[in-house]
């Protein structure tokens, strides 16, 4: 759990700081600028972007009763992050499993690529598939 927030609590914490040194330098402005900024990195960064994650076995459980696809991502992931934003609401239909949290859900995701930690993988009737098209994805919640 700690170690998904490590990368939000840094980038909030360096604009804290950059943003106190603007402001004694007497620029309020861009230091108010410069912590936004960094509030909105740490948040695309964090586990608050993604809908809750669950674990390997309880996500391959829901998947095979009802159909929907397995994500497997990480915090901090930038391709994990443009899945999730251009799936939109869709996102909240399928099971995510955060590797990071979750040995389980990091297994599966070595054990499909010889030992390599590949995400975002979405596994789609048992078989994983690395980075695919959001738009193909969004098929499968529909097929």
């Amino acid at each position: 759990m700690k170690r998904a927030w490590t990368l939000p609590m840094l980038l909030a914490l360096c604009g804290a700081a950059g943003a106190a040194g603007l402001v004694l330098d007497g620029s309020t402005a861009a230091a108010v600028a410069l912590l936004l900024l960094f509030f909105l990195l740490a948040g695309t960064h964090s586990p608050l972007v993604f809908p809750r994650p669950l674990g390997a076995l309880e996500a391959e459980r829901r998947s095979a009763a009802d159909g929907r696809p397995v994500v497997h991502w990480r915090p901090g992931c930038r391709y994990c992050l443009r899945l999730r934003v251009r799936l939109g609401r869709d996102a909240r239909r399928m099971h995510w499993v955060d590797i990071r949290r979750d040995p389980a859900g990091a297994a599966v995701v070595w054990a499909a690529y010889q030992g390599n930690e590949t995400v975002p993988t979405v596994v789609v009737a048992g078989r994983a598939h690395t980075g695919p098209d959001p738009a193909w994805v969004r098929e499968q919640l529909t097929g």
